[in-house]
């Protein structure tokens, strides 16, 4: 169950609860005040009456005969069995019966003794002083008083003590389960929620701390459960970015390590052939122009190396420079090629160049095409050697300008595939059963496809271990 739903039917019984202990109190007191309302003699109900009534119907059916000693047992009998007492007095006063044991005075005072008002009878303890009128069952007039001794109880309406214990005793026991339910409550909130939350807070510390190892646990599927899964979903996604910049780090530093590396080898060439035609080594102009070649090949290598860099570092800006313009192709892609071709065969390898270049008018950088492009074919020749091929096709192919570019080299491994296109990534090499380290950038690739998605293009490649790479890219036609 949700911790939602958990506490919306939680707190739906709490007040529930609340209202019926609410109702109990209001019925209790609402109890008090009628019960008050009820002891006061000016609004009770005439009990005395219906309790005296049986006898004065039997005086004034008996009334010539009152004295008869069988009707005074008979009223002595009624009076024993309603437990009350009761005088018969005479107009004139004088008692003609009385049930107490001793006789009061012969002849009661009338005007001080009679009170035939309920609310002004006196009380003598615990009996209820009241008079009646007897009157003569045929005439109808009076013939007599008779005064009654009633118990108090016999008045007043018992006051009954169950109703309000009931209700008291339901207000105690509701109250007893609400304190339950809110230590049930402050347990569960303790245990499913202030709990976890400690938790939460120590795991994103030890992330604070760099301790990104620490897995998350929450056993339920409830709101707390999505959010350990989305917390340690958090802590998988920042360990992942701390070890890809801890990697980027590396891979930068050993880029200005390689990259230092490739141009001083370079510089040292040039430098050596500079001295050596300063010193006057070169014994005609043949030699002197061998020289040369080797110098503007080292000078090219390091042109390449710091234009890889450049482009990298407006890479990671996010700010490389593409600038496509609208051009024929024959004529763009042919300055390209030329010095491509010079270049590959000088490093013994056979260069098979496109039969027919298509003149299309396409929207290009022609300074970035022709990075891409000598990048993919240095690249081939990392993998090639003396004897091997290296083909460029060009053609025309669903509205686009397709570019192939194939040799039949020692090809890509293909534990290396997943990876070729990625930055610092420099692949591995196998000679001879031997795997080692390709030296390179690793950039080339990476720019590669930055510079041919710019123009709109795409670019990937098929590679057989020792049967050679190719390389696919296209241009969009304008």
């Amino acid at each position: 169950m949700s911790l939602s739903l958990w506490l919306k039917k939680w707190l739906t019984a709490v007040t529930a609860i609340l209202i019926i202990m609410t109702a109990c109190i209001a019925c209790l007191l609402l109890y008090i005040f009628n019960n008050d309302s009820e002891s006061n003699p000016k609004y009770v109900i005439n009990q005395a009456r219906l309790a005296v009534n049986p006898i004065l119907l039997y005086l004034e059916q008996n009334s010539g005969d009152i004295r008869n000693e069988k009707v005074q047992e008979t009223l002595d009998t009624m009076s024993t069995h309603n437990e009350m007492n009761m005088i018969y007095a005479e107009l004139d006063g004088t008692v003609a019966f009385t049930s107490f044991q001793s006789m009061p005075a012969p002849r009661l005072n009338l005007s001080t003794s009679l009170h035939y008002d309920l609310h002004d009878a006196e009380q003598e303890g615990n009996l209820f002083k009241i008079a009646f009128p007897v009157l003569d069952e045929v005439s109808r007039t009076q013939i007599g008083n008779a005064l009654f001794y009633l118990p108090k109880d016999m008045v007043y309406s018992q006051k009954s003590h169950h109703i309000p214990l009931a209700i008291f005793l339901l207000a105690i026991l509701f109250s007893l389960i609400l304190a339950i339910m809110l230590i049930i409550v402050s347990k569960k909130i303790k245990h499913h929620l202030i709990s976890p939350i400690h938790t939460l807070k120590h795991h994103s510390e030890a992330i604070l701390k760099g301790n990104y190892e620490e897995k998350t646990h929450y056993a339920r599927m409830d709101e707390l459960g999505d959010l350990y899964a989305m917390f340690d979903q958090m802590r998988m996604e920042i360990m992942h970015l701390s070890t890809q910049r801890i990697n980027q780090e590396k891979a930068q530093k050993e880029l200005i390590t390689n990259i230092s590396h490739e141009i001083k080898t370079p510089l040292t060439t040039v430098k050596a052939y500079i001295e050596a035609i300063l010193e006057g080594v070169c014994p005609d102009t043949d030699t002197m122009m061998e020289y040369v070649e080797v110098m503007r090949s080292n000078t090219d290598k390091m042109a390449r190396l710091v234009e890889d860099l450049l482009i990298h570092a407006l890479q990671e800006l996010g700010q490389i420079s593409v600038e496509p313009k609208e051009q024929y192709s024959l004529n763009v892609l042919q300055d390209i090629l030329k010095p491509i071709g010079h270049y590959v065969r000088i490093n013994g390898v056979t260069y098979i160049e496109p039969q027919d270049i298509p003149n299309v008018l396409i929207k290009v950088d022609a300074v970035r095409i022709e990075q891409v492009i000598t990048n993919l074919v240095s690249n081939a020749l990392k993998h090639t050697s003396s004897g091997d091929t290296i083909r460029i096709g060009i053609e025309l192919a669903s509205a686009q300008l397709k570019f192939t570019i194939t040799d039949s080299g020692r090809g890509i491994l293909p534990q290396d595939m997943p990876f070729l296109f990625e930055r610092y990534f420099r692949g591995q090499a196998k000679t001879e059963g031997n795997t080692f380290a390709q030296e390179g950038t690793g950039l080339g690739l990476s720019i590669c496809k930055t510079i041919i998605e710019a123009h709109g293009g795409t670019i990937s490649f098929k590679s057989k271990e020792g049967q050679g790479t190719t390389f696919h890219f296209t241009l969009p036609l304008c």
